[in-house]
Order: C-alpha cells, then sequence, then structure tokens
C-alpha cells in the first residue's frame, strides 16, 4: 500500500479496527470501568487531597480514551499517524521545559526525524529506522555552522538528540508494535497497563508506607506501592491477554512485567528531567492532572523493550 495513496473523495465507512467484535469489546469494557470509577471519585472528591487527584486524572481521561480508540480504530495508516503526532507533541513540551522551543532549527530537525521514523514504520524499514538517531545527530551539528555561532550549542545538540531519542525513536516503537500481528490491538494493551500501573501505584502509596525508593526524584513512591502496582498490573495482562497474538503466559507475563517495570524507569527519568528543569508541567492534559508529556513517560522505556521481547518470543 502506498503511504499517499488516499482515495478522494473521502468516503464514508466503518474504521477496520472497529469492524473487529474484541476492539468492541474493549473499547466497551475500558470506558464503562473509566465512567465508574469517575462517577464513584466524583461523590468523594471534597473530601481529601487524594479524591482530587484521582478525580483530575480520571477527568483527563474520560475526553483522552475515547479519542484514543477512535484513532487506534481508523484504517491504515492513520493510527500510525496520530501516533507520529503524538510523539511530535511530546518532543515540544520536552522543548518547552528546557527552554529551548525558540531553537527553531533545532526542533524543527527533531519534528523532521519523528515524521521519517513513522514513515520507516509504515514500510517496515527497521534497518533505516535505527539509523535515524545518526542522522538527526548529524543534521543537528550542522546548525552551529549555519548560525555561525558556538554558544550553547554543544547543550542543544545534546537535549535535541535526547528528545528524539525518547520522544522519537523510542515511543515510535509503537509504531513498529502496530506492524506486528494484531498490532493495534497490543499497542492499546500497552497504553491500558502502563497507564492502569502508573495510577495504581499513585493511589496505593497513599495507603502502603515503608522504604521510598528515590525519595531525591519522587518522595511519593514507595517500595510496597510499587510492589502492589506491579502485582496488580501483572493480573490485569492476564485477564486482557485476549488482545495478545498470543494469549500464553510468556507473552501476557512479559507483556505485564515490561509495562510495570518499564513504565517505572520511564516515570522516573522524565521526573529527573523536569526537577533538573526546574519545572513541574507544561500546560494540562486535557483537563486532568499534569500536561500530556506525563501520559507518554513511562511508555519511552516500554515500547522498545516490548517490541525487542515480543520479537524474541515469536
Amino acid at each position: 500500500m502506498d503511504f499517499f495513496d488516499l482515495d478522494l473523495p473521502i468516503r464514508m465507512a466503518m474504521p477496520t479496527a472497529w469492524e473487529n467484535h474484541i476492539y468492541r469489546q474493549t473499547v466497551l469494557i475500558v470506558l464503562s470501568i473509566i465512567f465508574a470509577s469517575g462517577l464513584i471519585v466524583f461523590f468523594f472528591r471534597q473530601k481529601n487531597y487524594y479524591f482530587v487527584q484521582s478525580w483530575a486524572s480520571i477527568k483527563s481521561w474520560l475526553i483522552a480514551a475515547p479519542l484514543m480508540f477512535l484513532a487506534m480504530g481508523m484504517p491504515e495508516p492513520w493510527p500510525l499517524v496520530a501516533l507520529t503526532a503524538l510523539a511530535i507533541l511530546g518532543a515540544k513540551i520536552f522543548f518547552q521545559i528546557m527552554g529551548m522551543f525558540h531553537r527553531s532549527y533545532f526542533v524543527m530537525i527533531c519534528y523532521a526525524g519523528i515524521i521519517g521514523l513513522g514513515v520507516c514504520a509504515w514500510y517496515d524499514r527497521l534497518d533505516v529506522y535505527n539509523a535515524m538517531p545518526m542522522v538527526v545527530l548529524g543534521l543537528s551539528c550542522l546548525v552551529p555552522l549555519v548560525k555561525n555561532s558556538y554558544k550553547r550549542m554543544i547543550q542543544y545538540i545534546s537535549l535535541t538528540l535526547l528528545a528524539f531519542i525518547f520522544l522519537g525513536w523510542s515511543f515510535m516503537h509503537l509504531g513498529l508494535i502496530m506492524k506486528m500481528p494484531n498490532g493495534v490491538f497490543q499497542v492499546m494493551y500497552l497504553v491500558i497497563l502502563t497507564e492502569f500501573c502508573d495510577n495504581t501505584n499513585l493511589a496505593v502509596s497513599r495507603y502502603i508506607g515503608g522504604w521510598k525508593m528515590f525519595p531525591g526524584i519522587n518522595p511519593r513512591r514507595t517500595v510496597g506501592s510499587t510492589i502492589v502496582s506491579a502485582l496488580l498490573t501483572l493480573f490485569l495482562a492476564g485477564c486482557m491477554r485476549f488482545l495478545l497474538p498470543d494469549g500464553s503466559e510468556k507473552y501476557w507475563l512479559a507483556s505485564g512485567l515490561v509495562a510495570s517495570m518499564g513504565g517505572f524507569v520511564g516515570d522516573y527519568l522524565m521526573t529527573v528531567v523536569r526537577r533538573d528543569a526546574g519545572m513541574k508541567t507544561v500546560g494540562p492534559f486535557i483537563i486532568g492532572r499534569g500536561d500530556f508529556l506525563h501520559r507518554m513517560d513511562r511508555l519511552i522505556f516500554v515500547a522498545p523493550i516490548y517490541y525487542y521481547v515480543m520479537t524474541v518470543i515469536l
């Protein structure tokens, strides 16, 4: 299929994934859980700080979840196009956090590199995909010559490559996962698991004290809450294994472990970036807790680890 082969005028037809009863069933289950949880938390939102935070998170997903399912259910290549747009948005927020969004040359190079990753994913060119970081680095190194300037250029080049690696190369592995059997289902599976693990860890940490893992980075996460959230994520991975191409234990156990442990690392890493930059959020995430990057950070490690683990298993 040609990426640019679009029929005009646009014909109204049911998106491919929506024709699958498993997709519709998953959408119904997930949205029902979100709406039921939102209804419960809504009546307790004035009780204390924890319910306020929970309500803020649920509010955002009341809007974001239907949009995600709508995008993932569209015909190819639109799910990949949506994913590429999200990666660009994440990179934009990263540049804003680091105070270099005004450095248009570096920003545009990163954006172009992310678009290139989307094209590579579409055409299954893993060799070119893995060479893209070097392309972005090479182009970034030319900017000082074009600008005829040396001031802070090492910093700008480093941050551009960091943004591309994390929010482009790593995150866009979800595009490579889409090319796997039941790829859209697997991407949806990962998003649900990582978000569930993050919110569960946050909720459980309010009731389970004990040793804090990295108090200098995030004092709210404890060893107990991390273990409990990981176990609950594994349980959810088993319950939703029908989204995987193979429902055997090695698939859903590996998925649950990657989603919980990989997401844990990604969350802490972006917290380090934010705290070092002295900025917590850049704009709201729809209408809820944190900005858009808060929803992406767990996937920057989960996506590539999951891709290569599943490549070995498959």
